[in-house]
């Protein structure tokens, strides 16, 4: 499964390692992705997602379903 948020849809970054000699070599800066269990009352059932620590934060504040609606408008989630 690839490195990707299913709500906010962040993905790996490239960007470069500079040492002390400012030499420049290619690296990946991947999200903070964590696989969580989320209870939907709507509709008495369990969904399993893979999220960014941000995107809890934003379904802490806003609620699941209200960020659910919001990542199938975006395209984030296909469910």
């Amino acid at each position: 499964m690839a490195r990707v948020c299913q709500i906010t849809g962040k993905r790996p970054q490239v960007g470069n390692n500079v040492s002390h000699a400012n030499n420049k070599t290619k690296r990946k800066f991947y999200p903070n992705l964590q696989k969580k269990r989320f209870y939907l009352p709507e509709e008495d059932s369990w969904i399993t997602l893979k999220v960014s620590t941000s995107a809890l934060r934003t379904i802490n504040k806003n609620g699941i379903t209200a960020v659910l609606k919001k990542a199938r408008e975006n395209g984030n989630i296909l469910v």
